[in-house]
């Protein structure tokens, strides 16, 4: 009896899985791994050891066209080439979500909190008081780089100090950071930082764990055979079990929640105009939560997120070309003599920091990371590929960055490639550090492009031009450039490496 009904669930299953391959448009797009029912959960574990072999395989492959790799929970369809990465910049935001797509991977509403996912409305104030406002932060980001350096950097005279070079980094980051998100003392609160700065691992653990969800559970399988989706009731049940980004974010709104409510108190006192009003995220976000009657909460949730975008990304970023210097300082003279002339005109500056040509391509050329979207709705390709909605879509990032008809000899490293093209006039704004193209992605392109961007931007560079006009660096024993680590399709510099500094001078 039990044999037999053994046997009719077996033939169900299989019967499943063959009228999902027949119906399921994804499957329809060629795979690089293994994509059969189960089988391809070994695709997926591959992919997190072989990210780079596997997508490099895909572009070489299926250039010009798309593929897709399996992953834990769900398949992720890859764009080859230049052109395939303009057509996924073209597609509207009711058909590709950048911030979907960030949703999907990280799943903020169980990792994180639902109620700032569903009303992301910080998101207007990045791109608009914060970006309109850069020139104006700017002299309390050098402070804070200033203060960062001096503290966490114990050079004396002509001695080298060793220091691990990521915690170093990511504490820079994150102090700099929050003096523009929530201005001082708080942005130098010990307990405050740290909480910050875990946070990414916390999230990371969560996320793991949601990613041993089937894929059969999740949205665009059962919306296909008119089934109710089950991944939302899988993850529902499993999110309250993650204690880790939870019990931060708890931490967290012990610290900033009444802080906020007291900047609340003094907006709705003294209005907009008021004499120590600090021009800072926090300040932009109360105002605007005042308007559309937001709760503090709200608020709270906004910063935190506002911290894990900005700090991951740019303390990667940052620590690719520190490495970059510390193995080739031949590099660090070119770049003094440039930041030095301009500190002299124009000082500490946004447009002194938009006058390092240098410095701006050294920066492009160090940065190596991918971009994500997400599908919304069923979209068709110029080629006639059908992506369901709910796919996870991404370009091919590594491969069109190392590609021989995009860039000359791509796989050498060329701090100054693109300060040298900037010289044609006509060719200035393309090559600038924040100018996204089909040929340059790591932060999305065209209306899917990072929201945050031109404030990563001008953070990072003055970061890195402090750093070169004070301090001399090199790895220990003069050793070369430790190989970069591959997290899935996340490209990160080794974390374990540490980094030589000697002083070199003042800053005036």
């Amino acid at each position: 009896m039990y044999a037999v009904i053994g046997y009719i669930l077996f033939a169900l299953l299989v019967s499943w899985f063959y009228v999902r391959r027949r119906l399921d448009p994804l499957y329809s797009i060629p795979a690089v791994g293994p994509s059969w029912p189960l089988i391809s959960y070994l695709g997926a574990f591959k992919f997190a050891r072989h990210a780079r072999e596997m997508l490099q395989e895909g572009y070489d492959k299926y250039k010009g066209s798309v593929f897709r790799i399996s992953m834990l929970d769900r398949w992720a369809v890859i764009f080859c080439g230049t052109a395939m990465n303009e057509e996924l910049q073209k597609l509207p935001d009711d058909q590709m979500s950048f911030l979907g797509a960030v949703e999907e991977v990280v799943q903020h509403k169980y990792t994180i909190a639902e109620e700032v996912v569903s009303d992301p409305f910080h998101i207007n104030i990045i791109r608009g008081p914060l970006t309109r406002n850069l020139a104006a932060l700017l002299p309390a980001i050098v402070d804070e780089i200033d203060a960062s350096f001096r503290e966490l950097i114990p050079t004396h005279g002509n001695e080298w100090v060793t220091i691990s070079a990521v915690p170093l980094m990511a504490r820079i980051v994150c102090r700099v950071s929050n003096r523009v998100f929530v201005g001082m003392p708080t942005c130098r609160n010990s307990e405050l930082l740290d909480i910050v700065i875990n946070f990414t691992r916390d999230v990371a653990k969560g996320r793991f764990m949601l990613s041993f969800v089937p894929i059969i559970l999740k949205p665009q399988v059962p919306f296909k055979f008119g089934l109710r989706p089950l991944s939302d009731e899988a993850c529902r049940l499993v999110g309250p079990l993650l204690p880790w980004s939870r019990r931060a974010l708890k931490q967290f709104s012990v610290i900033m929640k009444p802080v906020v409510e007291d900047r609340m108190r003094q907006i709705e006192e003294h209005g907009k105009e008021w004499a120590e009003r600090p021009n800072v995220l926090m300040t932009w976000l109360v105002e605007e939560a005042i308007r559309l009657g937001k709760s503090a909460d709200l608020i709270v949730q906004a910063l935190l997120v506002s911290n894990f975008v900005a700090n991951h990304t740019s303390t990667i970023s940052v620590t690719h070309a520190l490495y970059h210097l510390a193995a080739s300082p031949e590099y660090i003279q070119p770049l003094r003599e440039e930041i030095d002339a301009v500190l002299k005109t124009e000082g500490w500056t946004k447009v002194g920091i938009g006058k390092m040509w240098k410095l701006d391509s050294f920066m492009r050329e160090s940065q190596r990371l991918n971009g994500i979207s997400g599908t919304l709705k069923d979209v068709t390709l110029s080629d006639g590929t059908l992506i369901p909605a709910g796919t996870l879509c991404g370009a091919a990032a590594a491969g069109t960055h190392h590609d021989e008809e995009n860039y000359n000899r791509p796989h050498l490293f060329d701090p100054f490639r693109f300060s040298d093209k900037r010289f044609d006039e006509d060719e200035q704004v393309k090559h600038q550090y924040v100018t996204t193209s089909p040929q340059y992605i790591p932060f999305g392109h065209g209306r899917h492009a990072c929201p945050g961007r031109f404030f990563a931007a001008n953070e990072l560079k003055a970061v890195v031009a402090y750093f070169i006009v004070n301090y001399d660096v090199m790895f220990p024993g003069g050793g070369e450039r430790p190989g970069n680590v591959w997290f899935g399709s996340s490209v990160i510099p080794d974390q374990t490496a540490q980094i030589m500094f000697r002083k070199r001078q003042r800053i005036k």
